[in-house]
């Protein structure tokens, strides 16, 4: 078998350079970030989930969360020279159990670490399942793309002014808590936030122009709160 490298390639919307970069309250001007950039090895990764879970919340959550299995993946990673992971969040994780969701990241950092390998936290998607619901999630579906996927915050949060504060201390309380940990490659705002989804939203009152809507309303504030 040929040795085969993949870039990393970013191709979400929003992206944070640098952990550091939070805390600033001023945009990076593009000098800035590519000095930054230049400091960096070539990054080399993909996104991960581990193969236990269907999804970031089975990922995460206290009952499913798998650091064998983790720490056994990012060494075959680091055996093929990943030095980097796009590795995704939820703000029903935080919602459900903060300061175990912040335990089991920085469990999850220090295996990472273990294998030289600094990942890019995401913490808000728009990609998949509108309706996310904590607890056991369903088996995969054989032979669907992404079918357990979910997204955050899911459309009912979305939806909803009144989710904000709740939001806000979630992107507030998660990027506080790791803002300057060198751990850390950077932060992805937001996955693809005008994607139309590519799950069910027949049982969502939100449809995509409401979506698209409510995510250019909210977005410059999650940037505001992470900064």
């Amino acid at each position: 078998m040929k040795n085969v490298k993949l870039r990393f390639v970013l191709t979400s919307f929003v992206l944070f350079f640098c952990c550091f970069a939070f805390g600033q309250n001023a945009r990076w001007s593009e000098q800035k970030a590519n000095d930054w950039y230049a400091q960096q090895p070539w990054l080399v990764g993909s996104n991960y989930v581990p193969k236990s879970a269907i999804n970031e919340l089975e990922m995460w959550q206290a009952d499913t969360f798998d650091p064998d299995q983790i720490d056994k993946e990012l060494g075959w990673a680091e055996s093929l020279g990943m030095n980097t992971m796009r590795v995704f969040l939820h703000d029903l994780l935080w919602q459900q159990d903060a300061p175990g969701f912040q335990k089991r990241i920085d469990q999850f950092l220090s295996i990472a670490s273990r294998h030289h390998i600094r990942p890019l936290l995401v913490l808000f998607d728009s990609c998949w399942d509108p309706l996310p619901k904590l607890g056991k999630q369903h088996a995969p579906t054989p032979g669907v793309h992404n079918s357990g996927w979910v997204q955050s915050p899911g459309a009912k949060a979305l939806a909803d002014p009144a989710q904000e504060p709740r939001l806000k201390a979630y992107v507030k309380g998660v990027v506080g808590a790791f803002a300057k940990d060198d751990r850390i490659l950077g932060w992805d705002v937001w996955n693809e936030p005008d994607n139309s989804g590519g799950g069910d939203y027949s049982k969502s009152n939100l449809k995509y122009p409401e979506k698209l809507s409510r995510v250019a309303v909210l977005l410059p504030q999650v940037f505001a709160w992470a900064r």
